[in-house]
């Protein structure tokens, strides 16, 4: 990669903050994202200006204006132009999805007319200015063709735990606004990679809607799945055990400990809490079934109707004892998949309401998906040497969704 140096003169510099903070922002990074195209025309090349040596393949050709809109307003660009070989550069394609996404979107809700005030007063800070239907359009485009083929890609990898979970989200639907459920599915590949292996919007959570992303998920090369991690919904459980059937199902330890602590009287609750978490943390489940009989015959007087949901529930918040220590925690909830919908939840927040399906597939797809390559790029969960040496005699080990 080329080295990129950065020279300012001090009395320029000086004089951009000595008028407007929001402009001088605006230069910088102007100055900034023009020397960093230089330089990868340079690279491009294999040339400075006016130089010829044994590595240069090309010819300058000028420049071509382009503006660029970010959040400290639009920057106009100086976009060099090679005679043979196109210049290509990274700048654009980095620029995150998912800002533009919300962008995208904040823009349709204006244009379409079904925005407050304050929702153009955002978009236009955040962008600099107001956007033509045609802009729009080709903004989507872009944006629309990345995110599809993320959503269809085929899954070539086997993923032996899965979690499957859901969020709603308000989308505008033939003049009135509607729940969708947002399905979504983390899969750790046998590296100790997590990806994102799908998503989609449905009308519901329910048993079919469940059926119809997971043979999608199957249609696209799902396979080697061993352990399901999700909460007790009663159509995903059915749906999990018809489309991958002999996987064992992990219940949601969280989940599972806010069912039982929801029907414990409020004076119980944190007690019961605190002696949850030790029957959780135990290391063999021996250990833990003997703590769960302990609090089972501690609290079966007063708060009969959650010991009842811990005693049928137990054997299957505890699928992940079969595993070595150190995938327990990981897999023994859906905290991680829960985490990332916080993070949708975050953009959603700042549209509300989505103008339609696919606007809401587009911004939700986008975040998953800058998400989605950070975590295959980055450190890996865990090593799966361990699982592997192990898989068929855990996979005998454990309870049969």
């Amino acid at each position: 990669m080329a080295q990129l140096n950065i020279t300012l003169d001090y009395n320029f510099f000086i004089g951009l903050f000595s008028e407007s903070k929001e402009d001088a922002f605006g230069k910088l990074m102007e100055c900034i994202f023009n020397q960093t195209l230089l330089s990868e025309s340079k690279e491009q090349l294999g040339a400075e200006s006016y130089e010829r040596n044994s590595h240069w393949n090309d010819y300058r050709n000028g420049t071509r204006k382009r503006d660029f809109t970010t959040r400290v307003g639009k920057l106009e660009l100086e976009i060099p132009r090679h005679r043979n070989v196109p210049f290509k550069t990274v700048l654009f394609e980095n620029y995150q999805r998912n800002e533009q996404a919300l962008i995208a979107s904040m823009m349709e809700m204006v244009i379409q007319g079904v925005s407050t005030r304050n929702v153009q007063k955002v978009t236009e800070e955040l962008c600099g200015e107001k956007f033509s239907k045609s802009t729009v359009s080709e903004i989507c485009k872009e944006l629309d063709g990345p995110v599809r083929s993320f959503k269809h890609r085929l899954l070539t990898e086997k993923y032996p735990f899965v979690m499957l979970d859901a969020m709603y989200i308000k989308v505008r639907e033939d003049h009135k606004i509607c729940s969708k459920a947002l399905m979504v599915a983390i899969g750790y590949n046998t590296s100790g990679h997590k990806e994102i292996i799908g998503f989609d919007v449905c009308e519901k959570e329910s048993e079919s809607s469940w059926n119809e992303f997971l043979g999608s998920l199957k249609d696209r090369g799902l396979r080697g799945v061993d352990i399901v991690t999700s909460d007790n919904h009663k159509g995903l459980v059915k749906a999990v055990k018809e489309n991958l059937p002999g996987v064992s199902w992990q219940r949601c330890q969280v989940h599972f400990t806010r069912n039982i602590i929801d029907k414990a009287p409020k004076k119980y609750q944190s007690g019961l809490a605190s002696e949850l978490r030790e029957i959780f943390n135990c290391n063999t489940i021996a250990e833990a079934r003997k703590l769960r009989d302990d609090v089972v015959n501690e609290y079966q007087d007063v708060a009969k109707e959650a010991m009842q949901i811990l005693d049928n529930g137990f054997e299957d918040s505890m699928t992940v004892m079969v595993l070595p220590n150190k995938y327990r925690i990981t897999l023994r909830s859906t905290n991680v998949l829960e985490r990332e919908n916080r993070e949708l939840r975050r953009r959603e927040k700042v549209i509300q309401i989505f103008p339609n399906i696919e606007s809401a597939i587009r911004l939700m797809g986008a975040v998953l998906l800058d998400d989605h390559n950070d975590w295959i790029g980055g450190k890996r969960c865990f090593s799966m040497t361990e699982y592997e040496g192990k898989s068929a005699e855990i996979k005998n080990k454990t309870n049969v969704a």
